[in-house]
Order: C-alpha cells, then sequence, then structure tokens
C-alpha cells in the first residue's frame, strides 16, 4: 500500500505500514451516535449548486451523522461501508454524491452509468422518487427497473441511455441476459438493505451483479445489521472501505407509544377478535398491520371487510400495478388500514399514519424497528401494539435486547379468555363438508360400526365366518332368497369392483345355444348357392370353386364346431376334404355345361390349338421359315 506525500507541485508515493480494512478484523467500524450534532452544512460540502438548490427547495440544510461522513468520502472516490438504521439518512448518503459525480457526461445507450439495487419493489420506487426530487435541476436520466412492469417501456428507457438505474435483483439480471444491459460503463455500485437481501435470499444474484460490473467501480453498501454471511461480501468486493456506523440508541422514535397484548393462546380466530376489539378501542385515523405470513396478510384484511373496516391486503404475490394502486390508495386515505407483510415495512413512506398493529411478533428483531418506524414520523405521535402469545416470548425477548428496555406496557382486555376460536380443524369429505366423508356412519369403513371397547355391534358379522361366492354366470339362475342375517357382508368389506366387459364379438357362445352340424346333414355334392361376398364373381365362373364352398359353409358354421361330442364325429375330418373335395373325400363330379375349371392345365387343354399352317404372318408359312 502507497501513502501520497505532496511536495510542491510533486506527489510522491511512499510505502506505509497501513492494514487494508477488513470486517474480520480487530479494526472496529467508527461509530457514531445518531443524533449526534453536526456542525457542517451541504454547501460545505462541495455538492453541485443545482442540487443545493433542489435541497433547498426541500427545506435540508444540514446533512445527518451518516450524510456528514459519507458523502466526503464518496466524493474521493473511496468504497463506503454504512451500518445504519432506517430512518438515519442513508438514502442521501449514497444519492447525492453520485448525482454530483455524474452530473458532467452523458449516457450512452444500453450502458447505465450508477446501479442501486434496492431488494422490494417498493423500496426501489421510493429511492427513484428521492433522486428525481434532488436531481430536478440536473440532466441525468434515471430508470426504475423492477418487476411487475412491461419489458417494452423498460427498453425504451435503456436504449435512450440511463445515467441512474435503480433495480431489483432479479429483474436487472433478466434484462442483462436478454443482452439489453451492458454493464461494462458501470462507475458506481450501490447495494441498499443488503441484511434484507440475505432475507430474501438475494445474496446469489449480489454476487453475480457484483461479477457483472467492472473490477473499477466504486461500491458503496449499506445494511442495517452485519451477519457473517454480509461480512464476507464486504470482504469480498470492498477495497479498503470507510466503514460508519450509527450507534442502535435510541432506535425507535421517542414519539411512539409501544404496548403489547398477552394473548391466551395463539389462534387466529382468537387473535382476529382481539385485533377488531383494538381497532374499536383505539382512536385510528388510518394504520398498518403487520403479518409474518402472506397467506395470514389475506385472511385478516377479509376478516376485517366482514366486520365493516375498510382494509386492503398488500403482499409479494400480488401484482405490481396492484400493489401500487393500493399504495396510492392508502396514502389518499380512500383506504383505512393496510394489511402488510414485511415487504412493506421498508421503504413505505406514508408520514400520517397514526397506529402500527404487529398482529405477528416479527421473527427477526430488526423487523420490528421497521415495522414502527411507518408511525410517528417527522415529529407526529404514533402508537405501536404487538399481540404477543407464550409461543412469541423467544421473539419478544429479542425485540427487547435490541431496543435495550425491560419490559413494555401491557393492555388487559376483559374476557380475552372468552374470545371465539377456531377449535381445530375438522376433515373435510368430497363436498368440502366438515365432518361428512368416506367414513360417515353411513358408509363402511374399518372402523364401522365398532365400539370404544373394540367390538362391533350385534348386527355386523366377522369376517371370517363369511366365504367368497363366485360370481353367477349370466345364464344362471338367481339364487333363492335366504335369511338377510345369512348373506348379509360384513362391514368392513368393500363392494367388488364391477367386472370389465369383453370386447364385443368375443363373448363365448352359451353350451345350450351351440348349434350342431352332423355328416349327415352335409351335402353330398357342392350345390350352387348364393357367394356371401359382396364382390361379385368374374363372368364365365357361375359356381363358385369347392374350396369356396368350403369356405362359406365354415363362414355359417360356428367356430365352436370343432368342439362338438364325440357322438357326432362318426366319420372324423369328414367336413374337412382335400381342396377340391366334397365331404365324403371323392372329387365333385362336374357339372355338364359348365366349361370352367379351377386346374389351369384342364383350362389349357379345352383351349384350341392353332393349325400349323398358320403363324402370325398369315395362314401361309413363308419360305425363309421352312429350314
Amino acid at each position: 500500500m502507497l501513502r501520497q506525500i505532496h511536495k510542491g507541485p510533486w506527489t510522491v508515493h511512499a510505502p506505509t505500514t497501513e492494514k487494508p480494512f477488513s470486517l474480520t478484523d480487530n479494526n472496529t467500524p467508527e461509530e457514531i451516535d445518531a443524533d449526534a450534532e453536526v456542525n457542517v452544512t451541504f454547501t460545505e460540502l462541495g455538492l453541485d449548486p443545482k442540487i443545493l438548490k433542489a435541497l433547498g427547495d426541500l427545506g435540508y440544510v444540514k446533512p445527518t451523522p451518516i450524510q456528514a461522513k459519507a458523502i466526503p468520502a464518496a466524493l474521493m472516490q473511496r468504497d463506503v461501508l454504512g451500518i445504519a438504521q432506517t430512518g438515519t439518512g442513508k438514502t442521501g448518503a449514497f444519492t447525492l454524491p453520485t448525482m454530483h459525480k455524474l452530473a458532467k457526461g452523458r449516457a450512452r445507450a444500453r450502458m447505465p452509468r450508477c446501479v442501486i439495487v434496492c431488494p422490494t419493489r417498493e423500496l426501489a420506487a421510493q429511492v427513484a422518487k428521492d433522486v428525481e426530487a434532488y436531481g430536478k435541476y440536473l440532466k441525468l436520466e434515471m430508470a426504475l427497473l423492477i418487476g411487475g412492469v412491461s419489458f417494452a417501456e423498460q427498453d425504451r428507457k435503456l436504449m435512450k441511455g440511463v445515467d441512474i438505474l435503480i433495480a431489483t435483483p432479479g429483474r436487472l439480471i433478466d434484462q442483462f441476459e436478454r443482452g439489453k444491459i451492458l454493464m461494462t460503463g458501470v462507475q458506481t455500485l450501490i447495494v441498499d438493505e443488503a441484511d434484507r437481501m440475505l432475507d430474501m435470499g438475494f445474496i446469489p444474484d449480489i454476487e453475480k451483479i457484483f461479477d457483472m460490473t467492472p473490477f473499477t467501480r466504486q461500491v458503496l453498501f449499506f445494511s442495517a445489521t452485519m451477519p457473517s454471511e454480509i461480512k464476507r461480501l464486504v470482504d469480498q468486493f470492498l477495497h479498503q472501505p470507510l466503514s460508519i456506523q450509527i450507534a442502535r440508541k435510541n432506535m425507535t422514535a421517542k414519539t411512539v407509544t409501544q404496548r403489547i397484548v398477552r394473548m391466551p393462546s395463539s389462534d387466529p380466530k382468537q387473535k382476529r377478535t382481539a385485533l377488531r376489539y383494538m381497532i374499536e378501542k383505539e382512536n385510528v385515523d388510518n394504520g398498518i398491520i403487520f403479518c409474518n405470513r402472506k397467506k395470514d396478510v389475506d385472511i385478516v384484511a377479509k376478516s376485517l371487510n366482514v366486520h365493516g373496516h375498510d382494509a386492503a391486503p398488500i403482499h409479494g404475490d400480488l401484482a405490481q400495478s396492484l400493489r401500487t394502486e393500493t399504495l396510492n390508495r392508502f396514502r389518499n386515505g380512500e383506504i383505512k388500514y393496510l394489511v402488510a407483510s414485511d415487504v412493506a415495512a421498508r421503504g413505505l413512506d406514508v408520514p400520517t399514519v397514526s397506529h402500527v398493529f404487529n398482529y405477528d411478533v416479527p421473527n427477526h428483531s430488526e423487523d420490528y424497528v421497521h415495522r414502527i418506524g411507518r408511525t410517528g414520523r417527522a415529529g407526529r405521535k404514533g402508537d405501536a401494539i404487538m399481540f404477543v402469545a407464550r409461543l412469541d416470548e423467544k421473539n419478544y425477548n429479542e425485540i427487547l435486547d435490541l431496543i435495550q428496555v425491560k419490559s413494555i406496557e401491557e393492555i388487559s382486555i376483559p374476557g380475552i379468555e372468552d374470545f371465539p376460536k377456531d377449535g381445530g380443524k375438522a376433515r373435510k369429505g368430497r363436498g368440502n363438508v366438515r365432518g361428512k366423508g368416506r367414513r360417515d356412519n353411513k358408509r363402511g369403513g374399518r372402523n364401522h360400526g365398532q365400539r370404544n371397547d373394540g367390538t362391533y355391534h350385534e348386527n355386523s358379522v366377522s369376517t371370517e365366518k363369511v366365504k367368497k361366492v363366485a360370481a353367477p354366470t349370466p345364464s344362471a339362475k338367481p339364487a333363492p332368497k335366504t335369511d338377510k342375517s345369512e348373506t348379509r357382508k360384513p362391514a368392513e368389506k368393500r363392494r367388488p369392483a364391477p367386472r370389465r366387459r369383453a370386447a364385443p364379438g368375443r363373448d363365448k357362445p352359451k353350451p345350450e345355444t351351440v348349434t350342431k352340424v352332423s355328416v349327415e346333414e352335409t351335402p353330398s355334392a357342392p350345390k350352387r348357392e348364393r357367394n356371401s361376398s359382396r364382390r361379385r364373381a368374374a363372368p364365365g365362373r357361375s359356381k363358385p370353386k369347392p374350396s369356396d364352398v368350403d369356405q362359406d359353409v365354415r363362414a355359417e358354421t360356428p367356430k365352436t364346431e370343432a368342439k362338438q361330442p364325440e357322438k357326432s364325429q362318426s366319420k372324423p375330418r369328414s367336413n374337412r376334404g382335400g381342396r377340391g373335395r366334397n365331404s365324403e373325400g371323392n372329387k365333385p363330379n362336374k357339372p355338364k355345361g359348365d366349361n370352367t375349371s379351377n386346374n389351369p392345365k384342364a383350362d389349357s387343354s379345352n383351349k384350341k390349338k392353332p393349325s400349323k399352317g398358320k403363324t402370325p404372318f398369315g395362314d401361309d408359312v413363308p419360305n425363309f421359315l421352312k429350314f
């Protein structure tokens, strides 16, 4: 590592023994009190005059402690690691110096100069809103790249050229793989709410985004907490960063009144009843109700609407257009209660929220600070009420340790033990009717008719005394009726499945319906019979061949003729004579006047032979053929 030594107009780089910063080392980040007094103004920080003019319009004169430390370091092209909670002004800490550096120059098509990565769409939209307010006098192009928005509109902005690109990890990687973004021109990479990305499983995507950007880019990395996985990212991708940590003192605003309600159980119906009781008891202008699961968000919102409270859900599974519309309606006062998951806990800026209800105790103690930070903003008073059950004691104690208090004021609800409960979910049958299904008392089952003592009712029969009865054949007569007690099937035996029907034309004939054909009925000589086939016989062949006669007889005789009793087979194979023979084995007598024959030699002998003197050349043979 080299140390710069200024000697007149020249700068000498001398070696130094200073060790690079790493969170795994003994060097700890510089800790600053969140309420520390700042004696510097934005003008003294050296920001662009156009940015200062926009800050003056917003009424900002002095920076926050994290802004006062991070902005000078970022302007010197150093990597910055900020460990700060929400509401400390960290958005301005990374947007203001970045906009100052990008004020000169212009972005090329598909090549953004700055990329800001946010975990959720709401937080990305909030950052975009702040960038638009700070840079309204600058000629900088900004694009918001989040899910749920049409690709066509985003592609149009990227082709025009974007200076600051604000995106969520998933959509940024999608556009990069589609070839719509080139990351070679990125000068500054900003990661906001890194610990939230860890909870949402975005750490592999963040690593991929770091690999997509050039090695020479500047990194501004911000996180509320520093788990081991976040420390690994910092050591791997940040180069000698300036570390700034805002102390956790006074994490919750003093204007927020915190209270809890002790629940006798974790029954959801009982908890929803207690929530409605507190809403009706408190003087609520508007409020946000936080749940841990998306499923509970929908259920709680529906329950409030059923009982006459205007509420709407918002969580990650909803379409982006619907989420944006719901937030706008809540800001405008059209919706009184917003039931949300933690996706809306960060980046939701509604200054007039009077109450925050924690329907579930958050699994992470930091989420509690973000949740109740939605109320009591800008010096207003707010109330935060949380419902704590017996199973939530561990998470509740972690919250107490985080906010450094011994206990939180409790609210007692009279008769809360008598609030209705779900009482467990009954098994539903085919028709979605509780308690009615295949194992109803009207149908047989494994335990049908069985008592608690293991015995059966008197009407039932044990399966050991019942023998299997073969299914009757179609021709058999129905069995005579007997006593019901003897033939009654056991309760646990199910009805046999219906037999598979045989294919048509393959049924075996019954023994009584077999037609017997004796040898005496076989004609001695083939008679001229009508040809059963639809094909007409060739001219000159009025009578069928002896083989055709045999085929006709076989076609008219059932296939079971070969299975006749031995008495009818006095002459074996008498009806299966050789080709052209009758039933007695003799050749058939040829009828007179019939010139047809099956023998090809006989046909050739009957034809008239040409005379020796006749040739194809005429009746007389030429002289040259007489030799």
